[in-house]
């Protein structure tokens, strides 16, 4: 029962904070043009975090692309700056992205 109650919480500490930064993606409109495992108007969420790797400090550089916006990355449709996004919520929204796999 210990131990699967260990389990149980380990898994839910997991999950919460994936969740929550899903639903900062949805409160900043980012899902109107992405999703977690499809292409929409700009990649899928995992296809970013495939391109960029393991590489976690590579979450600051996309955090600047949220931020700032980005073209010709992905093809030739640009992605606009986003400038309601605070500059935490970009690295909380990054640092997310990447841990997608």
């Amino acid at each position: 029962m210990k131990r699967a109650l260990i389990v149980l919480a380990s898994t839910l500490a997991v999950a919460v904070p994936a969740m929550a930064d899903e639903a900062l993606a949805k409160a900043n409109n980012c899902l109107a043009c992405h999703s977690v495992d499809k292409k929409v108007v700009g990649p899928s969420y995992k296809d970013v975090a495939k391109k960029h790797g393991n590489d976690a400090s590579k979450a600051d550089a996309l955090a600047q692309k949220i931020l700032k916006g980005s073209s010709g990355v992905y093809g030739a449709i640009p992605m606009p700056a986003n400038a309601k996004v605070s500059e935490a919520d970009a690295k909380k929204l990054a640092t997310w992205i990447l841990s997608l796999k």
